[in-house]
């Protein structure tokens, strides 16, 4: 077996492990945006206060962070950590993994192939 043979075969095993490492990781599931707080970026087990903003929706956990959305327009988009778009949280899609970190997508597509990275897992 030549070297140039011995190293494809290598970075062949590589890549083939690293695909089976992103494959396990875990899915996030889809929530409903009023159940997280668009700040801190985490999911709760009751309704978060409403704030409206130019007709739109947006979801806070406490005053201060109902401030922040209705005075800093940057808290009320994210980046879909699938396409790398900018997305509006009060229309994303909104999914949540085991530790309740909180992902905001933009379009139900982009959810279903996202897998959490693994130093968020726990």
């Amino acid at each position: 077996m030549t070297l140039a043979n011995r190293i494809l075969g290598g970075v062949l095993v590589a890549a083939s492990l690293s695909l089976l490492m992103a494959a396990s990781r875990e899915k996030v599931k889809q929530v409903d945006s009023k159940y997280v707080c668009m700040i801190t970026k985490k999911h709760f087990q009751t309704e978060q206060t409403q704030v409206n903003v130019e007709g739109k929706a947006y979801y806070a956990c406490c005053d201060m962070c109902k401030t922040q959305l209705l005075e800093d327009p940057n808290t009320r988009a994210d980046v879909d950590p699938v396409s790398g778009n900018k997305v509006d949280k009060a229309t994303a899609i909104v999914g949540v993994d085991k530790a309740g970190n909180v992902y905001f997508f933009e379009n139900v597509q982009n959810l279903e192939r996202f897998r959490v990275p693994a130093k968020s897992q726990k």
